[in-house]
């Protein structure tokens, strides 16, 4: 029995999860554990053990009387996690350019959907895409820890294309991806970290957040 419980909170766990990195829960939004309860068809106690544990993944924060919210992000901690995200990258690309070298066709589509999810103002989208491209590049170079790393900075990365920081240029955007694509086409490990530092350093946010219905201009 304590399997199958452990199997439930783990289920709610991973559900919530995908919704907060999704964008469905938003920066502020309250979690009421009943209503979550009544919609996933589990008790109350799952769910209140699934939120300690993306509490303690930093997904959510709680307070007295205010209950458990998604966490709010401020400029510094985006700022921070975009900084560190270069440097992982950088550092992934060591292996990953050989990985890659004559066959980025996977990471094309991906670059493709965020094109295409720029154009059709679709943050949630847009914000899959980025995270899909840059996790292949950090998978392939066979450092789990790297990967697990560059994962925990999972919400704050795709927290930064849903919230709209600052409005970007799409010919930007395209022409970083581009030259980060054909150097890891030719499998120039030097060359493709340098250009994936630089592209964290550009589109890391620079300001406080807008409204959160206002949209990136054809943004990263």
């Amino acid at each position: 029995m304590e399997i199958q419980k452990d199997s439930v909170r783990d289920q709610v766990r991973r559900t919530l999860t995908e919704r907060i990195l999704a964008g469905h829960y938003q920066p502020g939004e309250r979690l009421v554990e009943l209503q979550i309860a009544r919609e996933l068809g589990t008790s109350q106690g799952s769910v209140r053990e699934a939120l300690r544990e993306l509490e303690a993944s930093r997904l959510v924060e709680s307070e007295p009387r205010r209950g458990t919210r998604v966490r709010v992000l401020s400029l510094k901690e985006l700022q921070d996690a975009y900084f560190a995200r270069g440097i992982l990258e950088q550092a992934a690309a060591a292996t990953a350019a050989k990985a890659f070298k004559g066959n980025v066709d996977k990471l094309r589509q991906e670059f493709q959907g965020i094109l295409d999810a720029a154009k059709a103002r679709d943050l949630g989208e847009q914000a899959a895409h980025v995270y899909a491209l840059h996790r292949m590049i950090v998978e392939a170079s066979g450092n789990g820890v790297l990967l697990r790393l560059w994962e925990s900075l999972a919400f704050e990365t795709r927290a930064r294309v849903r919230l709209a920081w600052s409005a970007l240029d799409l010919k930007q955007v395209k022409a970083s991806y581009e030259a980060i694509l054909a150097a890891l086409e030719k499998g120039d490990s030097r060359a493709s970290g340098r250009l994936l530092q630089e592209h964290a350093a550009t589109f890391a946010p620079i300001r406080n957040p807008v409204q959160q219905d206002d949209i990136l201009k054809d943004g990263e």
